[in-house]
Order: C-alpha cells, then sequence, then structure tokens
C-alpha cells in the first residue's frame, strides 16, 4: 500500500467535501436524469427533482445545497418563476438553465447553456465550485496511481 494506511485513506476521503447539486429535470416514463448521470460520474452529489414544484420543496427540506442546474422546459411552471422562487429562498444560489429547443428565455439565471452538453455543463459546474473541484480531480489523479 506504499505506507499508507487504510485509516489515512478514509481521513483524506472525509476531509474532501462534495459539492451537492439540485438537477431540475422532465420526467420521462422509465428512465433517470441524463443529467445527474454526468454530473455524479464528476463525483459531484445530486439531488433531483423532476418539476419546478418539487425543486422548491427540495431546497426547503435541502437549502444547503450548492446550485442548480434546471431544464428550462420544465412543465409544471415557467422557468422564469422557477428561478424567482429560487432567489426568494437564496438569493446567491448559482442557478445554471439549460436551454431546450422551443423554451423560453428563462431571466435571472446565474448561467446558461444552449444545449445539454455533458462536457459543457461539467466545465461550468467546475467553474462554479473551483476549490472542490480541484480536490476531487487531485483525489481521482492519486487514486488512479495507486491502481496501477
Amino acid at each position: 500500500m506504499g505506507g499508507v494506511s487504510l485509516a489515512g485513506e478514509r481521513a483524506d476521503n472525509e476531509r474532501m467535501y462534495r459539492p451537492c447539486f439540485l438537477v431540475v429535470d422532465r420526467e420521462y416514463s422509465g428512465s433517470i436524469s441524463t443529467r445527474k448521470l454526468v454530473i455524479e460520474t464528476a463525483k459531484l452529489n445530486v439531488i433531483t427533482a423532476y418539476s419546478g414544484q418539487e425543486a422548491i420543496e427540495t431546497v426547503r427540506r435541502f437549502p444547503m445545497i450548492n446550485g442548480a442546474v434546471i431544464d428550462a422546459g420544465i412543465r409544471d411552471m415557467p422557468c422564469a418563476r422557477l428561478v424567482e422562487e429560487l432567489r426568494i429562498m437564496d438569493a446567491e444560489l448559482p442557478l445554471i438553465v439549460i436551454n431546450t429547443p422551443g423554451s423560453e428565455h428563462c431571466p435571472g439565471a446565474s448561467f446558461y447553456l444552449d444545449s445539454f452538453e455533458p462536457a459543457k455543463l461539467l466545465e461550468l459546474l467546475k467553474k462554479v465550485r473551483p476549490v472542490e473541484s480541484a480536490a476531487i480531480e487531485l483525489r481521482n489523479e492519486e487514486l488512479s496511481k495507486t491502481q496501477d
């Protein structure tokens, strides 16, 4: 193990802070959010809501989220209204809106993506939480070295 104890590895991992993002996505029968999977692949934590109302309730239950990724095409309320409600709850919360074909512009967001390109979304999330993202990448590098 190269002189590193399991207890030491566990302590390092426990000190790592992984940001948690709320993903507000449209619900489809028999599937889970692709955005959730992409974000979790980057080792970030995700809570998913499948409607604007569920997103509002989720933020009330979990107010310490680090940002939200919102599908502008949610069906139960206009995206602008959801952004407005989330801003009332936390004016500084980073809100990333992913525009979908035919969706209205959603004013008030912190960032906008014109399409769902996983690499662009992950790059934006790294900018939202740069210190934590760098720590996660460093940890991944360390893990890959020990697995060789």
